[in-house]
């Protein structure tokens, strides 16, 4: 999962460095909306390239300045498109942007691409890519060693070679639902690219079941349960699979004050040691998309009111119990309640940017992840309840973790929910 974050990494530092060019080019884009995706999709190719190809393609030069030695374009195949098989005297980079295609080397298997994904092309290396055949597909080309740099052109891909090249993988993907395809390709799609290369069995199986099958369950909206899987991510010490997320996310609304907050709630839930590396993670993906750390404070305490205003969010979350609590601690254990109500609910439950209701649907998604809470999960489970979470919101949300938990887990947080909330 590392290899395939950094991989992003560098798709994304080119991105960001060719920012300016996106916006000169707008026009260019509204011209030709036909495959939307960051960089602009450019004029279809000019006669003396496209002899090359099979299908239809684009092509917008992305950097203008001659003097940077760098030329880089944003290449687009329409479904099906693939150039001949051919070769660079100085190599090329590919760096995968949108859609899905393919890249073989001449005597080599056929690589699926997907976003996020690089290629490195060796000098006189043959060979061809393209998208695949339901799917359109971009690239952006980077010509190294331009002063040197040749194209040789051999022999097109024909129909009965492409077919071959791609058919393992779209034999299973036609396996795959629609909404399984597009929302594996939304949420996890470093993942996916991997297990549709190494496992595309198992991508079969989990894409139907996790992306699909599972999502058709419950009425939990589609913020509330990526912030649900972002918080279980981090109980569960999945670092890539909460980058992949985090981007998803943050696409699909969840601010980047929400972000934070998820992290800062796991503190007290997770520890400070297996959240400190999420913050990480969350500060490069932020600072990637053009946040400016640190943001605006949430906190609403002060040292000397922090106990009793946590005191007074945890009574009305858990109710008289809380005193009780207070009241019957044996001496040597009191401080471990202080510490609860000034820093557990006074530090964390009082913050700005997350309400209490979603605060405890987080930490519920916490504690069912991590496993081996059962006692402070029946707690939630009753906290939740009192502060609106009902029963079929908590199982909807156990429902959407089981892919990433496993029925163990699942099944002990859906005993606990039966034993505090019966049928």
């Amino acid at each position: 999962m590392r290899r395939i974050a950094c991989r992003q990494a560098v798709v994304f530092a080119l991105l960001i460095g060719s920012a300016g060019t996106i916006h000169a080019q707008e026009n260019t884009m509204r011209e030709n909306p036909i495959f939307g995706q960051i960089f602009p999709q450019g004029e279809k190719l000019p006669e003396e390239f496209s002899a090359y190809f099979i299908g239809q393609a684009y092509r917008a030069p992305l950097v203008r300045d001659e003097a940077l030695n760098c030329p880089v374009s944003n290449v687009t195949f329409s479904p099906g498109c693939r150039n001949n098989w051919h070769s660079h005297t100085g190599g090329q980079l590919l760096l995968v942007t949108a859609g899905r295609g393919y890249y073989q080397e001449r005597g080599e298997p056929a690589r699926l691409l997907l976003p996020g994904d690089v290629v490195e092309i060796a000098p006189d290396v043959e060979h061809w890519h393209g998208a695949a055949p339901d799917s359109w597909f971009a690239h952006l080309a980077v010509e190294t060693n331009p002063q040197t740099n040749k194209n040789r052109w051999l022999e097109p891909v024909d129909d009965a070679q492409y077919a071959a090249a791609t058919a393992g993988t779209e034999e299973f993907r036609s396996r795959m639902s629609r909404t399984a395809l597009r929302n594996f390709d939304a949420l996890l799609p470093a993942c996916k690219s991997e297990l549709e290369q190494s496992d595309p069995e198992l991508a079969e199986i989990v894409g139907n079941f996790a992306f699909d099958e599972v999502l058709r369950y419950g009425e939990l909206d589609e913020r509330t349960r990526r912030m649900t899987l972002l918080a279980s991510a981090i109980a569960l010490q999945a670092e890539g699979v909460y980058r992949s997320l985090l981007d998803a996310a943050l696409d699909g609304g969840v601010t980047p004050v929400e972000v934070k907050e998820i992290l800062y709630q796991a503190v007290p839930y997770v520890g400070l040691a297996r959240t400190f590396d999420f913050i990480g993670i969350a500060n490069d993906v932020l600072r990637r998309r053009g946040v400016t750390l640190p943001l605006e404070g949430q906190s609403t305490v002060s040292p000397d009111d922090r106990f009793e205003k946590g005191l007074a969010v945890q009574r009305s979350i858990f109710g008289e119990r809380i005193d009780r609590m207070h009241e019957e601690a044996p001496e040597n254990q009191v401080h471990i309640q202080r510490y609860l109500s000034a820093d557990c609910f006074g530090d964390y439950y009082t913050r700005g940017g997350l309400d209490v209701k979603t605060r405890e649907l987080l930490t519920f998604s916490m504690l069912v992840s991590l496993g081996g809470c059962e006692s402070q999960v029946k707690g939630h489970i009753q906290g939740n309840a009192n502060v609106g979470n009902g029963k079929a919101t908590l199982l909807a949300v156990v429902t959407q973790l089981l892919p990433y938990i496993g029925y163990p887990r699942t099944l002990n947080a859906i005993a606990c929910l039966n034993e505090v909330i019966p049928e």
